[in-house]
């Protein structure tokens, strides 16, 4: 098939009527476009596959990651604000609170920081299945940019928090505005792509939380020398400029989503068809909430998102528990952010490569321990700070690939979309859980040791589901040569989801 029929065939898909498309944005695919494609599907030139890979990878993961990065910063940037001590302490505001004053401002006391840092957790995990499941009823390239919008407003409008409640009642709307991006978009992406080419394009978005982590310690690096301009203090500065940053982004990103009927001829010319429903039905959302297996990805989510969300808040406290100033600790908290932003696509690269989800997060998970292990022993400054970085690297390449897992093991479009939201949406509860685990200064022993005891959670979950599918698998190879079900039969099982026996 040359380019240039390709490209013919290719745009005469995409130039589908008015009420087809309306019919597309339902979720409901129409006969004959299902064979068009099949047939496009059947002549696909592997030249022509990985030239319109390399297109989609240069036209949408460096816009989705920049709101990715926009969205982690926002969530994040409390940590880079104020730190303020275990109550049992007198010492002056730890790490970044020297920089920026907002605990003292506020007087955040006692726990108030890491109530202020939970309580976004709450909202966020909740709205992120209703989120997704209005993400395939509607327009992602309207619901997306909606939503960034609405958070940018809630950023800006939180340089004027004036007490802990305020910042509190912010830190709630912020999370519920910001609740569906990161599911919203990891499942745009399982559109785009076929399963065996997700975790790199993942870990390339996800990537985008590190380089967040890496500028976010830059950037409170910088802003005391916006104390007291406008009359506004540096941390004030800090949310409104954010926030005008995220509302450019959202009114550009308007004219930059594409929307899902297009995203899905795409996908559709380069994953192998199984013939899974695609529209809404409520069974589709039971299917994924009565799954064991959704359950064992998303505590296995958790596990890892426990130790990054406590990497991104806690990060310049522990440096500077070993000795560094408050300055020197918002520095050196860049090259472990860095260090994982590296790893994290490399890992990303080869679990494709190798078409392995399971071994690459316990072998993640395994030097994250290594580094935590570091940390809670040691007492040196600089193999403490290794310690640091090891926990970096090893952690955040797992969650791109957890992702990918879990996502490419749900069977059917709505379902996809609702087991991605439940595992991002129930293990940003382990959010929860890292705001108030480093609470024992200066040596952090038991958020060090909770950390540990989460990552070997994660580890023995992975064993488990590499064990179950591999298990499965086999299951409905024999069932299939038992019964003689061959892909002619893909029809009779489309609303089965990932219990059809034709589902690998």
């Amino acid at each position: 098939m040359t380019s240039h029929s390709f490209n013919q065939s290719f745009l005469s898909i995409c130039t589908i009527s008015q009420d087809s498309t309306g019919s597309l944005r339902k979720g409901s695919f129409e006969t004959n476009f299902h064979i068009e494609a099949k047939q496009i599907v059947e002549e696909f030139n592997p030249g022509e596959r990985a030239r319109i890979l390399r297109k989609l990878d240069w036209h949408l993961l460096p816009f989705v990651s920049l709101l990715y990065m926009l969205s982690f910063l926002d969530r994040t940037n409390v940590g880079k604000l104020g730190r303020v001590p275990h109550p049992v302490f007198s010492s002056p505001s730890l790490g970044n609170a020297k920089v920026a004053g907002m605990s003292q401002d506020l007087h955040l006391t006692g726990f108030r920081y890491n109530i202020a840092a939970a309580v976004f957790f709450i909202l966020y995990s909740f709205a992120e299945v209703p989120s997704n499941i209005a993400l395939k009823l509607f327009r992602p390239s309207r619901w997306i940019p909606i939503i960034m919008v609405a958070w940018g407003l809630v950023m800006t409008l939180m340089c004027l928090v004036d007490s802990f409640r305020s910042l509190v009642v912010a830190r709630l709307f912020l999370g519920l505005t910001e609740a569906g991006l990161f599911p919203g978009v990891t499942y745009y992406i399982s559109l785009w792509y076929p399963r065996s080419e997700q975790s790199k394009r993942i870990a390339i978005f996800f990537s985008a939380a590190t380089i967040a982590g890496a500028f976010g310690g830059l950037l409170a690096y910088g802003i005391e020398r916006m104390e007291g301009i406008g009359g506004l203090h540096g941390w004030q500065w800090i949310f409104c400029l954010e926030g005008i940053a995220t509302l450019l982004v959202a009114c550009f990103s308007f004219f930059c989503m594409h929307d899902p009927e297009r995203a899905y001829v795409i996908n559709m010319l380069k994953q192998d068809a199984d013939c899974l429903a695609t529209h809404y039905d409520l069974r589709f959302i039971l299917q994924a909430m009565k799954d064991y297996k959704t359950y064992i990805q998303v505590f296995t989510y958790m596990g890892l998102l426990v130790p990054v969300y406590a990497i991104a808040l806690f990060t310049p406290t522990i440096i500077n528990e070993l000795g560094y100033s408050a300055t020197h600790a918002q520095l050196l908290s860049v090259p472990p952010f860095i260090a994982g932003c590296i790893t994290t696509i490399l890992v990303g690269v080869y679990s494709d490569k190798y078409n392995l989800r399971g071994p690459f997060i316990i072998g993640g998970a395994l030097v994250s321990i290594v580094g935590y292990i570091m940390l809670y022993c040691d007492r040196q400054a600089g193999l403490s700070y290794a310690g640091t970085c090891l926990a970096a690297i090893g952690v955040y390449p797992t969650i791109a690939v957890d992702l990918a897992w879990a996502g490419s093991n749900a069977g059917g479009d709505f379902k996809r979309g609702v087991v991605i939201a439940m595992v991002i949406g129930i293990g940003n509860l382990g959010g929860i859980c890292s705001s108030f685990i480093y609470i024992d200064p200066p040596h952090f022993h038991v958020g060090h040791g909770t950390i540990i005891g989460f990552l070997f959670l994660s580890i023995s979950l992975s064993l488990f589901s590499m064990w179950n599918y591999d298990r499965l698998n086999k299951k409905k190879q024999a069932q299939c040569l038992a019964e003689g079900i061959t892909d002619s039969r893909r029809d009779d099982f489309k609303d089965m989801g990932d219990a059809s026996p034709l589902f690998r």
